[in-house]
C-alpha cells in the first residue's frame, strides 16, 4: 500500500475507539446515572436508543449537504478536520456531567461530529486509492480499526474494573476514561489531515456554495437514472440498519434483558479480536470472490444474528452473540463501502456518500427508534430485535435485485455483478 492509503486506514484506529465506546462503556455508564435518578431499565433503554437515533438523524440531514459543498469548494480536509474536533472535544468532555439528561445532550453532539467525519473520511477513498484496490484499502481500514481500538478500550476497561481498589468512583474513572479516547482519537488523526489532497471535485464556479446545492440537486434527480445505485441504496438503508443498530445497542440490550456488565463489555472486546482476521479474510477473499457474493454472505449472516438474538437470555449465548457478530461486521460494512465507491462518480463522491450517509443514518434512526417504542410498547427488549430481522431479510432481497441491474458503461466497476 502507498504512504496515503496507509493514512487513510490508520483514521479508521483512530475513531473506532470511540465506536468501541459507543457500543459498550457508554451504555452501561448511561444506566449507572440513570439508576442515580431511579429510572427504570426499560425506560432507560428507550431513551438511549432515542439519543442515538437523534445524532443520526441530524447527520443525515447535513451529510449530503456539506457533502456537495466539500466536492465543490475543494474543503473535504476541512469539513473533516472540524466534524473530527468536534466528536473530540465532546467525548473528552462527556466525563463531566453526572446528571443524565446532560451526559445524553453532549453524547448527540460528540457522535454527531464523530459520524459527520465518516462522511467525509469514506469519500476520500476514491482520492487515495486506485477502484481495483478499494476493497482491499477498504477492508483493511475496518480490520485495523477493530484491532487498534482495542488498546484504549483494554486500558479503560481496566481503569473501571479496578476505580475502587485505585481509589476512584464510577464519574472520576469515567472521567479519565473518556479523555485518554478523545487523545487517541486526535493523534491517530493527524497524519490523513497533515497528507490528504482532494484530487477529485466538481470543476469550481464563481458560487461554489450555491453550485454545490444545484450539483446536490442534480445528484438526487439522476439516481432516478441510475437504477443499480437507487437500488443498491434502498437495499443498503435495510441491511445496514440491522449492523448499525446491533452495533450502538448490543451492551443496552444485554443489560436490559439482565445480563452481567462485565461479561457483556469482555464479549464485545472479543468482538475486535474477531472481527480483525475475518476483515481482512474478507479483504483476502474479495480479490478471489466476487464482492457481490461476499456482501451477499454477511447480509445472510446478519439475519441469522438478529433471530438468535430473539432467543437469547443467558451470558454465555451473549459471547456466541459477539463472535457471530465480529465474523461478518468488518467485511459488510468495509465491501459495502468499496462497492458504492466503484459505481459512483468519483468527482462527485462527497455528495454521493452524503446521500449514502442518509441511508445508513436513517436506517440506524429507523432501526434504533423501533427498538426502543417496540420495548417501551411491550415491556420486554426482546421483540425490537424481530423489527431488525425483518429490515434484514428485506434488504438481503433487494441487495440481489440491485446487483442485477446493468451499470451505465462505469469502468470503475470491476467486479462481476457490476459490469457494465
Amino acid at each position: 500500500m502507498t504512504k496515503l492509503e496507509k493514512q487513510w486506514i490508520v483514521y479508521d484506529v483512530a475513531n473506532s475507539a470511540f465506536t468501541l465506546l459507543v457500543s459498550t462503556v457508554f451504555p452501561v455508564y448511561f444506566k449507572y446515572l440513570a439508576e442515580n435518578e431511579h429510572i427504570p431499565g426499560t425506560t432507560y433503554l428507550a431513551y438511549w436508543g432515542y439519543a442515538v437515533s437523534i445524532s443520526t438523524l441530524i447527520v443525515a440531514f447535513i451529510g449530503p449537504v456539506f457533502g456537495a459543498v466539500a466536492d465543490s469548494c475543494r474543503s473535504k480536509k476541512m469539513f473533516f478536520t472540524i466534524s473530527m474536533l468536534v466528536g473530540v472535544i465532546s467525548c473528552a468532555m462527556l466525563g463531566t456531567y453526572q446528571s443524565w439528561i446532560f451526559f445524553l445532550v453532549v453524547f448527540v453532539i460528540a457522535k454527531t461530529g464523530y459520524s459527520s467525519s465518516l462522511v467525509f473520511y469514506d469519500s476520500m477513498l476514491p482520492d487515495v486509492t486506485e477502484p481495483d484496490n478499494m476493497d482491499n484499502v477498504s477492508s483493511a481500514g475496518y480490520g485495523l480499526g477493530y484491532i487498534g481500538s482495542t488498546i484504549p478500550f483494554i486500558a479503560s476497561l481496566a481503569i473501571i474494573l479496578m476505580k475502587d481498589k485505585i481509589g476512584l468512583n464510577m464519574n472520576a474513572a469515567m472521567n479519565i476514561v473518556l479523555f485518554i479516547n478523545g487523545i487517541w482519537w486526535f493523534l491517530w488523526s493527524v497524519p490523513l489531515i497533515k497528507n490528504y489532497r482532494q484530487i477529485h471535485f466538481v470543476t469550481p464556479s464563481a458560487h461554489p456554495v450555491r453550485n454545490s446545492f444545484h450539483n446536490l440537486k442534480e445528484t438526487f434527480f439522476s439516481l432516478a437514472k441510475e437504477k443499480k445505485i437507487l437500488i443498491f441504496l434502498i437495499a443498503f438503508f435495510f441491511y445496514i440498519d440491522g449492523v448499525y443498530t446491533i452495533i450502538d445497542m448490543a451492551t443496552a440490550y444485554g443489560s436490559a434483558i439482565g445480563l452481567d456488565s462485565t461479561g457483556l463489555l469482555l464479549a464485545l472486546l472479543l468482538t475486535q479480536f474477531v472481527a480483525f482476521p475475518f476483515a481482512m479474510l474478507f479483504a483476502w477473499l474479495s480479490r478471489r470472490i466476487d464482492a457481490v457474493k461476499l456482501i451477499a454472505v454477511c447480509i445472510a449472516g446478519y439475519v441469522g444474528i438478529a433471530l438468535y438474538a430473539f432467543f437469547l437470555d443467558k451470558q454465555y449465548e451473549f459471547w456466541i452473540l459477539a463472535v457471530s457478530v465480529g465474523i461478518f461486521q468488518g467485511g459488510i460494512q468495509a465491501l459495502s463501502r468499496s462497492y458504492y465507491a466503484k459505481i459512483i462518480p468519483a468527482e462527485k463522491s462527497g455528495g454521493y456518500f452524503g446521500i449514502m450517509d442518509i441511508c445508513g443514518k436513517g436506517a440506524a434512526f429507523l432501526g434504533t427508534s423501533a427498538m426502543a417504542f417496540l420495548t417501551q410498547l411491550t415491556g420486554k427488549a426482546k421483540y425490537g430485535v424481530l423489527a431488525i430481522a425483518f429490515m434484514l431479510g428485506t434488504g438481503f432481497i433487494l441487495f440481489l435485485v440491485a446487483v442485477k441491474i446493468p451499470a451505465k458503461g462505469d469502468s470503475r466497476l470491476i467486479k462481476s455483478g457490476g459490469r457494465a
